[in-house]
């Protein structure tokens, strides 16, 4: 592991980025510019910079949120998600009808493109989870353990469209869809989950950098990310180096005034996963 306040120190080592969004180029409330600035700089003198979101809206939504929140045109060359993923996952098991679980409207993006009909609980053929219902601070998974059971009762799937267990934002973080699928999961239920950390995802930010231009090894690509279960699993999974923003998800956790290796080791072996490089905030 190596501390990398400065990440031109081993830009020079890549020539393409696959970079996460939220606690990395965002907060939730805002972009953060240093971080921004990183990937645009990366990106005029290496090579290929792919957004990999584990949203579960589809691509077109996550810019086009970006680009509201301020962020430049120039700093990468795609985006990819998990909404993207999940809609191939829908398109296997078929039109429905669902049962959602998830914000009201927030999402209504992925049910749009793939052309879903909803239904109560007891009419549906599978469940669609894109996050807790409400988005708030003070809702927890454990909220929803008899609606799952519910759901167990009637052995129906659930599809995941966001595997993030917690999201940065601001200074807090909230609960993701990621968390009701564990916990369906600890029940016996059957889950089908395609973001980071799993293939289909890193699948499609490849296809993303080969119509960006890259025609590299593996090797050359670097894998920036806050998340030890999705973005650094992911790389370790897909044979990346990883750089770890440790002022993310963890940054409650781990002091960030100084730089304890050692902690930051212990922090991450909690979750069976590491990194090669680690940085409070991504900055060029």
């Amino acid at each position: 592991m190596q501390y990398t306040p400065k990440f031109s120190e081993i830009a020079d080592r890549y020539d393409a980025v696959l970079s996460d969004v939220w606690g990395v180029i965002r907060d939730g409330h805002a972009m953060l510019p240093d971080a921004v600035d990183a990937l645009r700089r990366f990106r005029e003198t290496r090579g290929p910079v792919i957004l990999i979101s584990n949203s579960p809206q589809p691509a077109p939504r996550v810019a086009a949120q970006l680009k509201e929140m301020g962020a430049p045109d120039d700093a990468w060359d795609g985006i990819v998600t998990s909404g993207d993923t999940t809609l191939a996952a829908i398109r296997e098991l078929g039109p429905g009808p669902v049962f959602h679980i998830g914000p009201s409207g927030y999402d209504d993006a992925l049910f749009e493109h793939a052309d879903l009909q909803r239904a109560p609980l007891e009419d549906a053929a599978y469940v669609v989870c894109t996050g807790l219902n409400f988005d708030r601070r003070d809702e927890h998974p454990d909220d929803y353990r008899d609606l799952l059971s519910r759901m167990k009762a009637r052995g129906l799937p659930m599809v995941c469209a966001n595997p993030d267990i917690v999201v940065q934002w601001g200074d807090d973080l909230l609960w993701c869809a990621g968390a009701l699928a564990r916990l369906y999961q600890g029940m016996g239920g059957d889950t089908v989950i395609s973001g980071k950390p799993h293939r289909p995802i890193y699948e499609l930010a490849f296809e993303a950098l080969a119509r960006a231009g890259y025609r590299g090894e593996r090797s050359r690509v670097l894998t920036i990310g806050d998340g030890p279960e999705t973005d650094l699993a992911g790389a370790e999974r897909s044979g990346l180096d990883a750089f770890f923003v440790a002022g993310g998800i963890l940054g409650g956790d781990l002091d960030l005034e100084t730089f304890n290796e050692d902690a930051v080791r212990d922090a991450l072996r909690e979750y069976g996963t590491g990194c090669r490089y680690v940085a409070h905030q991504l900055k060029w």
